[in-house]
């Protein structure tokens, strides 16, 4: 594959998922992506016309985000007719499969420069909007019962023996990383302002971290999926947790440790990275900030779910000739505190280097646009910091997993 370069990235605050709450809620999901689409070709001078193709990960693709939210968002955002765009759900790696995608045409030769990314409205258009996440198969169910997440993670989290200290100390470092890094203004060069419909700036910074968190108001809250563990699902009666130690026949019973405050925030956001070969970027008079070494996606268990983080990166890193070690920065997408934690003991990852500037549980989740954040947040961090690499990679419902590395340029 040819090499495809990273000309910029760019997002919007994360505001607060919930209806008539956050930010961007009163803000139609298309007009968000339309924005951010016309600030990235404003603040890098683009000529729209060499954008050839957009893809642009959306998770609940129903309501306002139905219809191909690609397409219809440059139709918002008034880019040339000829700019085309498709949808992309891969779960909660819909935003890195974007990206990835959009890359992969460019160094196949197919497309020569193009715009991969990723909008979740999840106020306007909530989490399961879209049905369940087996599609209601009943057939399928006979055969596996997918359970929630929540109860994954939990799963995870009994079987490898991390407990509630652990998985609270890491949502601690979470929101004291997010905290440093506002302070800091170290995600001021990828955020811009988004706009109301009058006109006026109806979102200027993330919304959600909780930079007086600590850990005893941490230890305070109530496991979130213990009551949902103890409802009866399956077609026999049995429990969501009986459901789930089915395949685990050894593990006698699920530990329910994570809560609100150790799980990802339910947030709105959009996100796009802008990319192009070498030749691309010369006739667009764009400056290169970094490549891409290497993409990958694996799969894991689908009922436990959440541990393909680690067989992907492992992947990403043969396929680039690299080793753990030779990453300076890892983002692993903190949808469960036990995703990170397990994925870098599975690895062997320096804790130091993983989720620097905090992750999701801090800054909130925003299913379809995650992946395009994390890489941008990522580039930021290595030119800030003058390090070279940075692993992004995220754990996806169904047991996927998805992982890209970039390296400076």
């Amino acid at each position: 594959m040819a090499d495809v370069y990273i000309y910029d990235a760019l997002r919007t605050p994360r505001g607060r998922g919930k209806a008539g709450k956050g930010g961007l809620s009163g803000i139609h999901p298309q007009e968000v992506l339309a924005q951010t689409l016309n600030r990235l070709a404003e603040r890098r001078n683009l000529d729209k016309n060499l954008v050839e193709d957009v893809a642009v990960g959306c998770v609940t693709q129903v309501k306002e985000q139905a219809a191909c939210v690609a397409r219809t968002a440059l139709i918002a955002a008034d880019w040339p007719e000829d700019v085309t765009g498709f949808t992309v759900n891969r779960f909660c790696g819909s935003g890195l499969e974007a990206v990835n995608s959009i890359a992969a045409k460019i160094g196949a030769g197919f497309i020569d420069g193009g715009i991969g990314g990723g909008i979740e409205s999840m106020s306007r258009v909530p989490m399961g909007s879209d049905g369940e996440l087996d599609g209601g198969n009943e057939q399928l169910r006979k055969r596996l019962f997918m359970v929630p997440q929540g109860i994954s993670a939990d799963l995870i989290a009994t079987r490898e023996g991390f407990r509630r200290e652990d998985v609270d100390r890491f949502a601690l470092r979470s929101q004291q990383n997010a905290a440093r890094a506002i302070e800091g203004k170290r995600f001021e060069g990828s955020l811009f302002p988004v706009a109301g419909g009058d006109g006026a700036v109806a979102l200027a910074r993330d919304e959600h971290p909780r930079a007086d968190t600590t850990l005893e108001s941490l230890a305070s809250l109530k496991p979130a999926f213990q009551q949902l563990g103890g409802t009866a699902m399956g077609p026999n009666g049995e429990t969501v947790d009986e459901l789930a130690l089915k395949r685990y026949p050894d593990t006698k019973r699920i530990e329910h440790i994570h809560t609100a405050g150790n799980s990802s925030g339910i947030v709105d956001g959009a996100a796009v990275v802008l990319m192009g070969s070498a030749e691309w970027g010369t006739r667009a008079g764009q400056k290169p900030r970094a490549r891409i070494r290497a993409m990958a996606t694996a799969g894991a268990e689908p009922l436990i779910m959440l541990t393909a983080p680690a067989p992907a990166s492992a992947k990403a890193l043969k396929k680039a000739g690299m080793k753990v070690g030779d990453i300076d920065l890892w983002e692993i997408n903190e949808a469960f505190a036990v995703v990170p934690l397990q994925t870098a003991r599975a690895l062997g990852i320096d804790p130091e280097r993983i989720n620097v500037n905090g992750g999701a549980i801090a800054l909130g989740h925003p299913l379809g646009a995650t992946g395009a954040i994390l890489l941008g947040t990522a580039l930021d961090e290595l030119e800030r910091t003058n390090k070279a690499t940075a692993l992004i990679t995220l754990c996806i419902g169904g047991g996927m997993g998805i992982a890209t590395i970039i390296e400076r340029v």
